[in-house]
């Protein structure tokens, strides 16, 4: 008969892991402190509408993440709009597009087609891919991106409109603090892969239809329990949680709240500690709703221009057709002057960068939302150390995103920690 195994957490870690388990005939009870599961990547209603606390993309690269989109039995093909990567800034006249051809070939031609970019800056590009290639994307010191960037000669449009967007939105962190190491092995996962891991995969439905409902429908299915505002303030000896014994004990919560938790076992201080150093980066959303369809040119653009003083980095077309509303979502990622803005000035302001970045007039805004989320992800800095999966704790274990010592916080990441995680406790087993 299987043992019972608690997950205190309703992420995408914590139900990655209890998929994994359930799959195998465990039983598995998840404990998520919210009235929703799915952490900082969750269904939200905005004006009577599904939408999300955050827009994400995923990458064709996300592989454990669309293997256990299936497990817990939906379809990515679906939910998921699948198109070549393309990263176009408009406002800024630059533009690159990855043809569908197969690797490496679809990565030097979409470098050398780029438009806005200089060809001494397309030729330094495919330099730099080709110097990260033959170290295998292993480098002898974790740097900063910036110095990784000056280093290999990254300069002018490229540089701006493509290398440091691209940390920024991998790795929720500014260039000049971000891992150069962490960088290349997003870049060695995606732009240094099969062709079809540059793919963007956009969601064509809200986060919580992707993943964690049919997650909560394949755990229960298979006998597990779900339990939702149900706060874990305390690990006791024994692996016992509210008077009941487990025979294991994943912590999947954000690591703030798993230093919390550790912290209430002697043995487990010094991971606590460790989390306890982490600084936080945060990240902005920012809805505009509008009386029509927007005609965005791609469903993701950016807002960058060549001229300073501007807030605006990603929005992507959410239009709702069932509404027939216009809808974008302008994502803000990391420290900047968007967070110093009042909520009223930082949707002006986005719409008139989003107007500029189109070359049209817009209708005013029908309305605006906007959401903060101040410590939405570890701040992902060179030689950053990371905690295992396993814990001095006999059956205690960790996932998270920042479990995932090759990644920094994504969903894939935080998938790849559960699923660890799970294969630890089965291989006990």
């Amino acid at each position: 008969m299987s043992e019972r195994i608690a997950v205190i957490g309703g992420g995408w870690a914590g139900l990655a892991c209890a998929v994994e388990l359930s799959a195998t005939g465990q039983r598995v009870c998840v404990f998520e402190a919210a009235r929703q599961l799915g952490g900082r990547a969750r269904r939200v209603e905005i004006q009577g509408l599904p939408l999300d606390n955050g827009q994400h993309i995923l990458l064709g690269a996300y592989h454990e993440t669309l293997r256990l989109i299936r497990l817990a039995g939906a379809d990515p093909d679906t939910l998921l709009e699948r198109l070549p990567l393309e990263l176009n800034h408009p406002g800024g006249g630059f533009r690159l597009r990855l043809p569908r051809l197969p690797a490496p070939l679809h990565l030097a031609i979409g470098l050398l087609g780029m438009q806005g970019a200089s060809l001494r800056e397309k030729i330094a590009a495919v330099r730099f891919m080709r110097a990260l290639q033959r170290t295998h994307y292993r480098l002898r010191e974790d740097i900063s991106v910036a110095d990784l960037l000056d280093r290999h000669g990254q300069t002018g449009a490229l540089r701006r409109f493509m290398w440091e967007p691209l940390c920024l939105a991998a790795l929720n962190t500014p260039a000049a603090l971000a891992s150069a190491q962490i960088f290349a092995n997003v870049l060695r996962d995606s732009l240094g892969g099969k062709r079809e891991g540059t793919d963007l995969l956009l969601p064509a439905t809200n986060l919580g239809q992707l993943f964690p409902e049919a997650a909560r429908r394949f755990i229960e299915g298979n006998g597990g329990e779900v339990r939702l505002s149900n706060r874990i303030d305390a690990l006791q000896p024994s692996l016992i949680i509210g008077g009941e014994t487990f025979a294991h004990v994943v912590i999947a919560t954000a690591p703030q709240h798993a230093s919390a938790l550790l912290r209430t076992l002697p043995e487990t201080t010094e991971t606590a500690s460790l989390l306890d150093g982490y600084a936080f980066e945060p990240i902005g959303t920012v809805y505009l709703g509008y009386p029509e369809a927007l005609g965005f040119p791609f469903p993701m653009i950016g807002l960058d221009k060549r001229e300073p003083g501007r807030i605006g980095q990603w929005a992507f077309d959410r239009s709702a057709e069932k509404s027939g509303q216009g809808i974008a979502a302008c994502v803000l990622s990391g420290e900047g002057l968007w967070d110093s803005l009042d909520n009223e000035t930082l949707a002006a302001t986005l719409h008139r960068e989003l107007q500029d970045t189109l070359g049209r007039p817009l209708p005013a805004p029908l309305w605006h939302q906007v959401i903060r989320e101040r410590r939405a992800t570890f701040s992902c800095r060179p030689k950053l150390a990371r905690p295992t999966p396993d814990t001095p704790v006999r059956n205690l274990w960790l996932a998270g995103d920042y479990v995932c010592a090759d990644y920094p916080a994504t969903l894939e990441g935080a998938v790849r920690s559960g699923v660890t995680a799970a294969r630890r406790i089965l291989a006990q087993r």
